[in-house]
This record gives structure tokens, sequence and C-alpha cells, in this order.
């Protein structure tokens, strides 16, 4: 299954799951890779977790794109 990395606190990783019901888990920061960063996509594999970084590009240049499309006027 594939997370979200919403953000870091007190030593804990907030996960929203990529797709499904909306809920938050929370998982010890050392758990994860070290290069791991908000707005990641991250896929547990047994009892490891990986940066999806393929996954984690497509993701950001969606955002991109969203975000940077000129307005219609209205």
């Amino acid at each position: 299954m594939e997370y979200i990395v919403d953000r870091f606190e007190e030593g804990f990783a907030l996960l929203e799951p990529a797709e499904g019901p909306f809920r938050v888990e929370q998982v010890p920061r050392d758990r994860l890779p070290s290069e791991t960063r908000e707005g990641d996509v991250i896929v547990r594999e047994d009892e490891r977790w990986r940066v999806d970084t393929a996954a984690t590009a497509a993701r950001r240049e969606r955002l991109r794109r969203r975000f940077s499309a000129p307005k219609r006027p209205g």
C-alpha cells in the first residue's frame, strides 16, 4: 500500500494513504529511510519502508501543474 508523508512531528512521520479512506498513521521516523521527505510516496514491503521515487516525482509534477495553471477569468 502506498502512503504520502504528510509531515514529521516529535520523532514520528504522519502518513496518509495514497488512496482509500482518509486516516493518519504514525510511524516512528527512524523506521523510514533517512532520505524520506514530506510529500514523498512511500511503500511498505514486508516490514520495511521504501521511498517510491518514480511515484513521488509523478505526484510532485501533477501538483506543480495543478497549482501553476493559469486561472480562468471568473
